[in-house]
């Protein structure tokens, strides 16, 4: 018992006597002869030249915040002045990193487990170049060796103190100089959360300072870019509860983003909680810095809550509970925002309170530059937009939102009162499925599927009208204001081509409207039928609603020509038929319309009418031959006899007073169909 006692006290006296020798030799042992050894060891393990330029040294200290036994155990804290790290071949610049001074301690007990735990480094003033190139590569991305039995390196908080760091972003055309100055004096990071607007919900509170003042110059995409901001001093990058604050003012040409908030797990960017706002000259200049693709947009404005988790390959971005502006219209929801594969994917709820129907122009192809940067004016004489959409874009994002607008600010003439649709996107084939417009006190119900996948891309429509009001239909037209009844109507349609004009000029597909029932001004009917005598009589006792037995039209479309196969407006006192075709492609029209009164009309100009011309500029007349033709018979019934005998060949007789409807309105009943577009 007394040899192992013995032998026990031997074997911790060697080890005492070796912690003190260690301590020892540490202590006075002259670092500075170590140090191309370290040089070497660091740039084989990051891949590039590293190099201790000035002194070395190393003393022993208790580190009080650490846990258990290591905070009775000195550590050895290290002093290194005058540090470089060199940046790979193809930068710009030599020097990824100068410091004039880097101090940190190591965990004596965690060295025994291959781990270099570091809980405190501590950079004095350094100067950082952060560059990456056109094709990607980025001199922050170290090739780290990590092959199985290198020791483990763990990192606690990063302090800081005055610095200068450049950026050189070629990927986002982003060129910064950015100087860091300690403020004079401190600020709490809790009064400027004060200031947040009412309504955004801010940032958690937190007990850290503001210490530094940051101020930034520059170019971005060839303009100046300027900003300005602060930040705290202590950087925890292994405590992922711990919030670093910042705040920033940023303006990349005729962008102005101002952020403030807490990053917490610096060393994976895991946790972003800001209050952020934007605004700019349009939506689609965000692209360069987002990397999502949004329309092009008259002046936009944001206000919001952004959080964010980033882990390589699957980071998620929430903007909560955000107001803003687009052109004249009101925003307001959430949007989410995942970087997952196979493609970047935004969704959310977005809602409108008043939204003119201008701002929304792009959305339809109606001109603009967006990220090609190439703007397309819309022809003078064309209705149909032209512009064209831009599937290759599409192909880079997914998207499943829903927006509501519930009030429409529009021209007098277009009567949409709301708006609602579920748009989704999925590799490069877009879908409004529904898409729904209040109309003249009725509902257009459709969903619409454009696939941008090929080129030129393929779309398909289906489009079902009801309860559409006729007197609100043609809000500008005085003689419509005492019509009655109401259109329900059905398309589909099937086209080709990128853009609105050539996808509706190449359009296969069937179109139908009806009205049954209901009353039109008799006025309009006498004067479609050039019945002179009946106009003057109206004029002059006041105008009557003619009842509308029906109105029926259908369209048959082959490579954007819509011809009529039927096209009826029967009423009580008169029926019109109307044949002829309507050119998308060029958009122009060829109609005639032929009406027939119903009983006796009096100095009746009856021939058939045109509606020729354009879409843009519609050219409405009579046509002079059978014009011609009464007038002729009249003048010779008036060389032969009386000339009351005259008015006979201006007398139209009735026709028979049947209803043509019945049979028209069960056919109109049977949905159409859109053929296939090869």
């Amino acid at each position: 018992m007394g040899a192992i006692r013995k032998t026990l006290i031997w074997v911790a006296a060697v080890v005492i006597a070796l912690i003190v020798i260690a301590i020892l030799f540490i202590a006075l042992f002259n670092w500075n002869r170590a140090r191309p050894l370290i040089n070497d060891k660091v740039s084989a393990a990051i891949g590039r030249p590293f190099a201790i330029n000035g002194d070395f040294s190393v003393h022993w200290a208790r580190n009080p915040d650490a846990g258990g036994i290591s905070a009775w155990v000195p550590w050895p804290r290290f002093t290194a002045r005058d540090i470089s790290v060199a940046n790979p071949d193809w930068a710009k610049r030599k020097q990824f990193a100068r410091l004039e001074q880097i101090q940190f301690s190591l965990s004596p007990l965690a060295l025994i487990g291959h781990t270099v735990d570091i809980s405190t480094l501590k950079l004095t003033q350094p100067d950082v170049d952060i560059e990456r190139d056109a094709s990607g590569r980025a001199n922050w991305q170290f090739a780290v060796d990590r092959s199985p039995g290198n020791w483990k390196l763990t990192l606690g908080d990063v302090v800081f103190d005055r610095g200068q760091l450049r950026v050189d972003d070629d990927v986002l055309d982003l060129h910064l100089d950015i100087a860091v100055e300690p403020l004079g004096k401190p600020i709490p990071f809790g009064q400027l959360l004060a200031s947040h607007a009412a309504g955004n919900a801010p940032p958690p509170r937190t007990d850290q300072t503001y210490h530094f003042g940051w101020i930034a110059h520059g170019t971005w995409r060839g303009a100046i870019a300027r900003g300005s901001g602060r930040i705290g001093s202590v950087l925890a990058v292994r405590n992922a509860t711990m919030p670093f604050p910042l705040e920033a003012d940023l303006r990349l040409r005729d962008l102005h983003i101002a952020l403030e908030g807490t990053l917490t797990d610096p060393a994976h960017l895991a946790a972003l909680n800001l209050h952020l706002k934007m605004s700019g000259a349009n939506m689609a200049h965000l692209y360069p810095l987002t990397g999502v693709v949004l329309p092009d947009t008259p002046p936009f404005s944001t206000d919001g809550h952004l959080t964010g988790n980033l882990h390589p390959g699957h980071s998620v971005f929430h903007y909560e509970d955000f107001n803003g502006k687009v052109g004249t219209s009101d925003l307001h929801g959430t949007v989410m925002f995942t970087t997952a594969p196979p493609r970047p994917k935004l969704s959310g709820t977005i809602s409108s309170g008043q939204l003119r129907l201008s701002d929304l122009a792009p959305l339809v192809g109606a001109g603009g530059a967006g990220k090609s940067g190439v703007s397309v004016r819309q022809p003078t004489d064309k209705v149909l937009p032209v512009a064209p959409f831009l599937p290759d874009l599409w192909k880079g994002m997914d998207a499943d939102v829903h927006f509501t607008g519930r009030h429409i600010v529009r021209k007098a003439q277009l009567p949409i009162s709301d708006l609602s649709t579920h748009i989704v996107m999925d590799a490069g084939v877009l879908t409004l499925d529904p898409l729904r417009f209040g109309v003249a006190g009725g509902d257009f119900d459709s969903n619409i599927r454009l696939d941008g996948s090929v080129n030129p891309m393929k779309g398909r429509m289906r489009i079902s009208l009801r309860g559409v009001e006729l007197k609100k239909l043609f809000p500008t037209v005085a003689l419509m204001k005492t019509s009655l009844g109401e259109i329900d109507g059905d398309a589909a349609l099937a086209g080709t081509g990128n853009s609105v004009a050539a996808l509706m000029g190449s359009s296969d597909g069937e179109v139908r409207l009806l009205v049954d029932g209901g009353a039109v001004s008799k006025l309009l009917l006498e004067e479609a039928g050039l019945n002179i005598g009946n106009i003057i009589v109206t004029k002059l006792f006041g105008d009557q609603p003619a009842k509308i037995n029906c109105v029926a039209a259908d369209f048959d479309a082959r490579d954007g020509v819509w011809r009529s196969t039927v096209f009826l407006f029967d009423t009580d006192t008169m029926t019109i038929n109307i044949d002829g075709s309507i050119n998308l492609a060029s958009e122009r029209l060829d109609l005639t319309l032929h009406p027939q009164s119903k009983g006796v009309r009096v100095l009746s100009l009856r021939s058939p009418l045109y509606v020729r011309g354009t879409l843009k500029h519609p050219d409405a007349g009579v046509e002079k031959g059978p014009l011609l033709a009464r007038a002729t018979g009249a003048a010779v019934l008036g060389t032969i006899a009386a000339p009351l005998t005259a008015l006979a060949a201006l007398i139209a007789p009735s026709h028979e007073d049947n209803n043509h409807c019945a049979a028209l309105i069960a056919q109109m009943r049977q949905p159409p169909r859109a053929p296939p577009k090869k």
